[in-house]
């Protein structure tokens, strides 16, 4: 199964992630907004940061990790290649892992204004337990 793929859009960048559970949904949307990011070019993963995101609906645990990923680029010039995502339906929090290196290593990076929820969805396709995932990002 493929992880993710991206979709044409008129202005900004869309993609679809897929997984057979909810943390893999999860995880290769972070590898589409990874691409993304770095243009294609493989990150490094010498670093890592963990953190907790809490949210209502799976749609806004996809908001709010594509936000945490935009936040570290800009505010501590992370760049995220992976993450391991532990994700607790029961008291809808997640926590993340994320892998990562110094964007400073990396020339010609994209940036990602903000995640939207345009067109977004997150869910269970039933077919072979499937999950699919999809998110626009203003870059």
């Amino acid at each position: 199964m493929k992880k993710y793929e991206f979709l044409p859009h008129t202005a900004e960048m869309k993609f679809r992630a897929f997984g057979k559970t909810l943390n893999q949904v999860f995880e290769n949307s972070v590898l589409a907004i990874s691409e993304i990011l770095s243009r294609g070019v493989k990150i490094k993963s010498k670093k890592k940061k963990t953190i907790a995101i809490e949210g209502g609906t799976n749609e806004n645990f996809l908001y709010n990790l594509i936000d945490e990923i935009i936040y570290l680029l800009d505010s501590e010039s992370f760049i995220v290649s992976k993450t391991k995502i532990k994700f607790n339906e029961k008291i809808r929090r997640m926590e993340v892992v994320f892998y990562g290196d110094d964007a400073k290593n990396y020339e010609n990076l994209d940036y990602i204004k903000s995640a939207t929820y345009a067109e977004m969805y997150v869910k269970n396709l039933g077919k072979n337990k499937r999950w699919e995932a999809q998110a626009v990002v203003d870059v």
